[in-house]
Formats: C-alpha cells, structure tokens, sequence
C-alpha cells in the first residue's frame, strides 16, 4: 500500500486493523461484517479470527467474535500505566525541583528495568537517556529496589535466568552478594547505585505501592558522581523515599510504616 514502510507485515497490520474494530458499540461481529469493513477476502478473515482466538485476543460470541480476556490483560497493563503516569508526573516534576536531578520512574520485566517516564535534570551537565530504556535490573536503584520487592520464589526463578555481567568495575556479578544486598534494600525501603551500571553516575531509588499493598514501580533520582557526594546523597535519598510514599498515596495505596533511617551509605 502507497505510503506504508517496505519492512511493515502484511498479515499483523491486518490482525490489528482487526482487532481495532471492537469497539463499545461493536462488542461482537462476524466474519462476513469483518471483511466488508475490511475490504479482506472471507478466507483471510477466517485465519485472522482463528489466530487470535487461539492467542486468546478474541473469543467466540453468539454474534461471531469479541475481545477476549489478553486483549482485556493488555488494555489493564495500559490503564495500570496511564494511571501511574498521571500519579507519578507532578510528584516527579517536584522531585527534580527539589533535587536539581534527574527524576525517573521505571518497571520490572524479567530482569530489566524498564524506564517508562523520566524527567532531566536543568543542570547543562546531565544524565541523557529516553524513556522506554532498558537496563539489568541488578544494577539500577530502581531495578534492586524492585527484585528486593519480589516474593522468595518469583524472585529464584527470575535469578534462575540471570547472567551475570560486569557492565562496570562496580557491578555485582556475584548471587550471593545481589541476594545479600536485596535484603538490605528490602528492610529499609530503598536502594542505591553507586556507579554500577554506568561509571560516573549514581542514583537512589525508592518502590512505588499499588492499591494493594503491592510495589508495581520504583522511582529514583540520578545524578553525576561530582554532584553526590555525601551530604547531597542523603537529602536525595530522604526525598526519593518520600516521593515515592505520595506517588503510592496517590494510587491508593496503604498507608506504610516509614524504613529505618540510614546508619551508612549503600555500597551497593
């Protein structure tokens, strides 16, 4: 088609246009009104429907097809992270102002820590990244502060896949070092990462509680090692853990007892 990139999928644009046609008024079509607004022939409807059925993106109906529950699981993950976002930015927007940092806001998956919104710093020297980055988990304040808040056994299992790498002299490579360290983070409410996946740069993060209780996030601040030494690391920490609890208030989260104050910095 005019206009469309060489690389795009045929057959998965298809399945898209598809499924974008379920609607709040169009709860349930068949294969016949499926290809008349799609100008696709029956047989290719018929393989479209059969694929997503079995992906569980569409259901069987009385009136031919409906969403099924993935597509339910996918659009809750994006009203999860809608509502979030708009928890998380003016808390966000009044972190950086109060700690001249880059703000961040990240999510688990697997082993990563996903970095979903993300404020810089208005200082000229800066962390530059984007959201949507991707780092090891073990190596970030927000992705420790998350592995620490995982159960025992969810938490073996992903370890189960990790391999370790030395992204800088002062990644932790070794199981039972991480283990160690997540239990400290896990007692205390927060984590640091002093400069362990990118030399220069530390940050301190906090867990973001959902409405029940559970951590479905971690916020932190970054900043160049000339900017954080020990005095400035203790304000950032006491702000990022603080920030953190609104963001969670603003979900509806319990209200949670305050972590222990820090006797010593993180050498995590």
């Amino acid at each position: 088609m005019e206009g469309r990139p060489s690389w795009e999928l045929t057959s998965v644009r298809n399945a898209a246009r598809l499924l974008k046609e379920f609607s709040r008024t169009d709860r349930e079509l068949g294969v016949s009104e499926l290809a008349r607004r799609l100008d696709l022939a029956t047989s290719t409807v018929h393989r479209l429907l059969a694929t997503l059925a079995a992906e569980r993106l569409l259901e069987r109906a009385p009136g031919g097809y409906r969403l099924g529950l993935a597509a339910f699981d996918l659009g809750a993950n994006v009203s999860s992270h809608l509502d979030l976002h708009e928890a998380a930015m003016p808390v966000m927007a009044t972190l950086r102002h109060s700690t001249g940092e880059t703000v961040q806001l990240a999510v688990l998956d697997g082993l990563e820590s996903v970095y979903i919104d993300r404020l810089e710093s208005p200082h000229t020297v800066r962390i530059f990244a984007r959201a949507g980055t991707r780092l090891p988990a073990t190596t970030t304040s927000t992705g420790k502060a998350l592995l620490a808040a995982l159960a025992p056994d969810e938490l073996d299992l992903r370890l189960a896949h990790w391999v370790p790498r030395r992204h800088t002299p002062f990644s932790i490579v070794d199981e039972g070092l991480l283990r160690a360290r997540l239990q400290e983070i896990a007692a205390r409410g927060w984590a640091e990462n002093r400069e362990e996946s990118r030399v220069g740069v530390v940050s301190v993060g906090a867990p973001v509680h959902g409405p029940d209780g559970a951590v479905i996030a971690a916020l932190s601040v970054a900043a160049p090692t000339d900017r954080a030494g020990a005095a400035p690391l203790r304000r950032i920490r006491a702000a990022v853990v603080e920030a953190a609890e609104v963001v969670g208030r603003r979900l509806g989260a319990p209200p949670r007892p305050r972590p222990p104050r820090p006797r010593r910095p993180d050498a995590s």
